[in-house]
């Protein structure tokens, strides 16, 4: 039996996630959480063999929690799930640690292959995630092109910022969505336009146009 315990802050995407598990009946959802350290907390306490974590987290978002559980935990199968595209965070995942990513938008049958695959030790990787990491890794295992500031100069949380403020969001939003004061993100802002070069929120936009058509 493969013990899984799913870390999502909504509720409904948890129940959502443990009803299509349920269709297989060698795996059980031991545990569920609302947020990372609430996660943390259930693997340190119970048997898990792997942990569904989301990457859209209040507080700590899920590239920190994996963090966490990979120091703690190494051997620990951690499959993220995101509603983001592939290019936006597949990569990064798995330079952290993770054993999997996956699309929330993915049917049944990729889920619980997804979760079957990660308990054996092995990757899971679809062939659109393969298609970015081919893309992003190059000699010595850095990453090349115009993606290579970005993975390599912006922390998690700057580039979540980054993302939100290049989809249009003002900082009020941003601090709504993630639960940070305004002054918080506009030092996060300040230091995204500073790491990449540009001047202001227009500059940026273009600047993420640009890495999205590479």
């Amino acid at each position: 039996m493969i013990r899984v315990l799913i870390c999502d802050d909504h509720l409904i995407v948890r129940q959502g996630i443990k009803q299509v598990l349920s269709e297989a009946e060698d795996l059980r959802v031991v545990g569920e959480a609302a947020n990372g350290p609430d996660a943390i907390q259930q693997v340190r306490a119970d048997a898990v063999d792997v942990v569904l974590l989301d990457i859209a987290m209040p507080q700590r978002d899920g590239l920190d929690i994996l963090k966490a559980l990979k120091a703690e935990f190494p051997r620990l199968p951690v499959l993220m799930l995101s509603t983001y595209p592939d290019r936006q965070y597949a990569v990064r995942s798995l330079k952290l640690g993770a054993a999997g990513y996956l699309n929330k938008s993915a049917d049944s049958e990729q889920m619980i292959d997804a979760v079957r695959t990660v308990a054996r030790g092995k990757l899971f990787i679809t062939p659109s995630v393969a298609e970015q990491l081919a893309g992003a890794i190059g000699a010595g295992g850095r990453a090349v092109g115009d993606e290579q500031p970005l993975h390599e100069t912006l922390s998690h949380r700057e580039h979540q910022v980054f993302q939100l403020l290049a989809g249009g969001r003002s900082v009020g939003e941003i601090a709504e969505q993630l639960v940070l004061s305004p002054n918080t993100v506009s030092t996060y802002r300040a230091r995204v336009l500073e790491k990449i070069g540009v001047r202001n929120d227009v500059e940026l936009a273009l600047f993420a146009v640009r890495q999205q058509a590479g």
